[in-house]
């Protein structure tokens, strides 16, 4: 099993200017490597948030010279830690944006990519609406990224509510999963907290979770609260509502003690759904999907 390391998550209220929000979160990063931490996670936009249209989003620059990606590479190089840029607003050049995350390791390296895969698309109580289909082009492929603690799942906001996606990345090797995001502060209230440690139960594994917080422009509001959870669904680290990091020291042998306890992911099995007299189609568990 790999060493024990610790983890960062970095919570920051983006506003339109992308200058502001990098020279924030850049001193953030600094502050939580100075600190010890050997992985830190940024939030979903951490670098831009304006309201275009009925909906929060980056301004989408080409990936190549992003100034983001500069800025990261450069810290990561000079302090010799893994950073997850948990999304930008990448121009993908057809009138179409992918939201895109970055992990970066020691080196200065991008050794992995993600494209968000399940778009935001509901009408919320008391008016707010969001059509994230408008503008994002989704993502079709789950990412399984190679740490030196161990393999890593890459997923962004929205796809928390997705279990197939989690329980798949498990069952190829995921000992970890992170989601960064900018949850809505009325579906954080209700559903945050418990979606993240239930992502965390059901596959054994340990959940990083980065978010924004605060009022952003159009009076869009986050919800803050980063989390850390355990194997086990124990949260090891709350980020509340204000700007800052949060940390929690990762043993990886956690992992095998949580799924040694409840070995749910050796029992999935196929099975059919039966409706009256009409038997429907195969269904696969993750395992064999």
């Amino acid at each position: 099993m790999s060493q024990a390391f610790t983890v960062a998550c970095v919570q920051n209220c983006a506003g339109p200017d992308m200058e502001p929000n990098l020279a924030e979160t850049g001193e953030m990063v600094r502050a939580a490597a100075g600190e010890g931490a050997d992985l830190i996670c940024l939030p979903e936009y951490f670098a831009s948030m304006d309201l275009i249209g009925n909906l929060l989003l980056a301004e989408p620059l080409p990936e190549e010279g992003h100034p983001a990606l500069k800025l990261f590479t450069e810290i990561a190089r000079e302090r010799n830690v893994h950073v997850l840029l948990g999304s930008l607003a990448i121009d993908l050049g057809n009138e179409r944006i992918a939201n895109r995350s970055f992990l970066i390791d020691g080196s200065g390296d991008v050794t992995a990519r993600y494209d968000k895969i399940h778009l935001f698309d509901v009408d919320l109580a008391g008016g707010e609406s969001y059509r994230e289909s408008g503008t994002i082009a989704p993502g079709d492929k789950a990412v399984l990224a190679a740490t030196p603690w161990g393999p890593m799942g890459l997923t962004i906001c929205y796809d928390l509510r997705f279990p197939h996606l989690y329980r798949s990345l498990a069952h190829a090797g995921a000992t970890m999963l992170t989601v960064p995001a900018a949850f809505t502060k009325t579906t954080g209230e209700a559903h945050w907290h418990v979606l993240l440690r239930a992502r965390a139960i059901e596959n054994g594994c340990y959940v990083f979770a980065p978010c924004q917080y605060g009022v952003h422009v159009g009076d869009r509001a986050c919800y803050g609260h980063s989390l850390i959870v355990d194997p086990w669904g124990r949260v090891l680290a709350d980020g509340g509502e204000e700007a800052g990091y949060v940390t929690a020291r990762i043993d990886p042998e956690e992992v095998t003690k949580a799924r040694g306890m409840i070995p749910s992911l050796q029992h999935d099995r196929d099975f059919s759904l039966v409706d009256g007299d009409v038997h429907a189609p195969s269904l696969r568990s993750a395992a064999g999907s």
